[in-house]
């Protein structure tokens, strides 16, 4: 996942956004004077946007939390981690630096202008995380995270390949059993048909030959009979060799 896709920095940047916007809105306020119409009202705007900015840190901070229980499955580690605590807590420094300046204004009255002068030096010797901390999030730690996610999408996509390929290999090789099981029933079974088809052909030879071996006998004399069992004897033998031997 980009840091253009991270929810993390979505919301860092509109927070950023808002940070800039305060900090452009305090320095006009610095510039109002403290008796004017106008200074009393940016200051409920002011303060109004700290307390917005605040609660979008402490959202953002709940969901560091979150994403601290477990952060190989967001994809992160425990540099990330910190440096995403360091990046809320200056932003907050920063917005609650604004608010007490703009809260000492408001409650203080002309003698309160170095105080908050004060405040303002304070403010301006935060780092500048837009400068400071972009620099570093968007560079090696952006690459590093991005490269890790690829590799890791890649090997996920590479164990489903060799799963598909195994599943393939598998169904083909059941495939090639059914029909080699199918072919071998068809050829026993053809089989089968011209076996019974020859025990019919022989046993109607059979019984064509009895009844003239019956006919013969009636007919002929002893001796007639002799010849003729000879005979009938050498004609099985012959059939025996055709139907059975060749």
């Amino acid at each position: 996942m980009s840091s253009a896709q991270d929810p993390f920095y979505i919301v860092k940047e509109e927070i950023q956004e808002s940070i800039d916007k305060l900090q452009s809105s305090f320095h006009q306020w610095e510039r109002i004077s403290s008796d004017s119409g106008e200074q009393v009202h940016l200051t409920k705007e002011l303060l109004a946007a700290c307390e917005s900015i605040e609660w979008k840190v402490d959202e953002l901070d709940k969901a560091i939390s979150v994403a601290a229980r477990d952060p190989s499955w967001y994809g992160i580690d425990e540099a990330e981690l910190e440096k995403r605590r360091r990046w809320t807590s200056t932003a907050r420094a920063q917005v609650g630096n604004v608010k007490k300046a703009v809260v000492a204004g408001k409650e203080l009255n002309l003698s309160g202008t170095a105080s908050v002068n004060g405040m303002r030096r304070e403010l301006m010797r935060m780092p500048d995380i837009q400068q400071t901390d972009k620099s570093n999030q968007y560079t090696q730690d952006n690459d590093d995270f991005i490269q890790s996610e690829s590799d890791r999408q890649m090997l996920l996509i590479k164990q489903q390949d060799e799963e598909l390929d195994e599943l393939s290999a598998s169904v083909e090789r059941i495939g090639g059993v059914g029909l080699t099981i199918h072919e071998e029933l068809l050829a026993q079974e053809r089989i089968i048909d011209d076996l019974d088809t020859e025990m019919d052909t022989t046993s109607n030879r059979l019984d064509f030959v009895q009844k003239k071996v019956a006919m013969v006998m009636k007919k002929a004399s002893a001796k007639g009979q002799l010849m003729m069992i000879v005979f009938l004897v050498v004609l099985f033998i012959i059939l025996f060799v055709l139907v059975f031997l060749t």
